[in-house]
């Protein structure tokens, strides 16, 4: 995922990071973006090296353009999202000017970019970035997030060339099987039901807002002008009249990269490709293996140069210049008011519903969750193991035989006789070895009062527990008899 990656491995040596991060942890390097009210620039944390993208906005303006909720929404989503084709959050703290979301760095720059330098892109590079967007987006589904703002400016390319979502400030998240109504986007990418529930003509719409934008997106990239020519301040009535009209596709443009387009470009929702298994079902990407195109395992065919930044270089120029508060000097202006409001008492408030994020931290919290789940799912089959081995049953041992040779002589009388005898003696044995546990060892009434010297009636010795003694004296009259 570029400079950085979002993978456990790559951040399985800074788990130990457990401290709350701020803005002296990083050393700022070079202005690279700019938005509305927004900047970002590249950064390498003080203690580990890796580099990062910084996005900072300023409070007063998001305050003066209420825009400030937005800000902390964003923030809210990116901390609970992670996806290889997404711009993913690692921190987020503010200070009393700004807010900053520290996210990965990207170095291949933005997709508008490489358009405005008149990059080709062929059908199979387009191709490949329909795939990576679509797998973002279904995981986003998963998430019920709708994103309504994909655009050029909102896809970065890594080192490799692989494409990543990015800024979510417009993004929402929906109630189960609930809709959007609010009209937000940016009107050339904006599917047709968006503008017709502003219009009051549908109750509201959906996860395929997305895939129409990445269908205009993809158009763009192979003929360089979008399928519509709408504009930020085309009329409503007039936007409707305009995504119903036919859309123009070149001759010399493949009939399965057309189909893909159409597919995407469908004007009524419920027919509109919405899914990756959607997606795969279409001849071009019939042959495309998804599970290898998430481990980025299918190598683009545009690669961003590497002898320079895919940026404005302008922008470098203009937060030295021009900004009349660098960040490089935030800290020295930090220091100086921060001494002056401890003069006079009085602290300037941050936001309290702005989260406070480290990616780091929610790595070592999963991990110790993992830990303990298996820990408990090997005691419970511990427990379950033992249990079944105590209720397994017991296997007797065969009793031994007993062969009686009778003498010369004896009639059948005695030898049965002898035979009973043997068998109560036995029965005998096996009685007191299975009571032995409850042998008691009291002397009985009648050995208490014998007179010394009298020898005992059971034939067990003097001593033995009178509860065995009838079963000696049974066996003896057995074998007498």
């Amino acid at each position: 995922m570029g400079v950085n990656s979002s993978s456990r491995s790559d951040a399985a040596g800074l788990l130990t990071a457990d401290e709350d991060v701020n803005f002296d942890h990083f050393q700022i390097l070079r202005a690279i973006g700019k938005g509305s009210f927004g900047k970002v620039c590249i950064v390498q944390k003080r203690d580990s090296g890796i580099l990062y993208a910084m996005k900072y906005v300023s409070r007063s303006a998001c305050e003066m353009r209420g825009a400030l909720g937005g800000v902390i929404k964003e923030v809210e989503l990116l901390s609970s999202l992670e996806h290889p084709f997404l711009v993913n959050l690692w921190f987020s703290f503010q200070d009393e000017e700004d807010l900053f979301m520290v996210c990965d760095l990207l170095t291949g720059g933005d997709l508008r970019y490489h358009l405005q330098n008149r990059v080709e892109f062929s059908e199979q590079s387009v191709a490949l970035l329909v795939c990576e967007l679509g797998s973002a987006l279904e995981y986003l589904q998963t998430q019920r997030v709708v994103h309504r703002d994909i655009k050029p400016d909102n896809i970065l390319l890594d080192d490799a060339g692989h494409a990543h979502l990015t800024d979510f400030n417009i993004a929402t998240r929906l109630q189960k099987d609930g809709l959007a109504c609010s009209m937000s986007g940016t009107k050339p990418y904006m599917a047709p039901e968006v503008f017709l529930c502003a219009l009051d003509e549908v109750a509201g719409y959906s996860y395929p807002v997305d895939w129409w934008s990445l269908g205009v997106v993809a158009y763009e990239m192979r003929g360089n002008n979008r399928p519509f020519v709408v504009h930020s301040n085309t009329p409503l009535a007039e936007i409707k009249n305009i995504l119903n009209t036919p859309v123009h596709y070149p001759r010399y443009w493949s009939s399965n990269f057309i189909d893909l387009l159409q597919k995407l470009l469908c004007t009524y929702p419920g027919a509109r490709i919405s899914t990756q298994q959607e997606l795969h079902q279409t001849p071009l990407l019939r042959h495309i293996d998804f599970q290898q195109v998430l481990e980025k395992k299918i190598k683009p065919m545009f690669k961003p140069p590497e002898d320079h930044l895919n940026c404005d270089p302008c922008l470098e120029l203009e937060e030295m210049i021009v900004e009349t508060r660098p960040l490089h000097k935030k800290k020295k202006r930090l220091a100086k008011q921060r001494s002056a409001q401890r003069d006079s008492d009085h602290e300037t408030p941050l936001v309290k519903e702005f989260i406070v994020y480290n990616r780091y931290k929610e790595l070592k919290r999963k991990a110790m969750e993992q830990k303990e789940n298996d820990w408990q799912r090997e005691l419970e089959l511990a427990m379950a193991n033992s249990i079944v081995n105590s209720l397994a049953p017991i296997q007797e041992k065969p009793s031994t035989s007993i062969a009686i040779q009778p003498p010369d002589g004896a009639t059948a009388t005695s030898v049965a006789a002898a035979a009973v005898g043997a068998a109560c003696a036995r029965s005998a044995t096996y009685k007191e070895s299975d009571n032995i546990e409850f042998i008691d060892r009291t002397p009985s009434p009648q050995a208490q009062n014998q007179p010394e010297g009298t020898p005992s009636s059971s034939s067990f010795g003097q001593g033995t527990p009178s509860r065995f003694c009838g079963v000696a004296d049974k066996a003896t009259s057995t074998s007498l008899k």
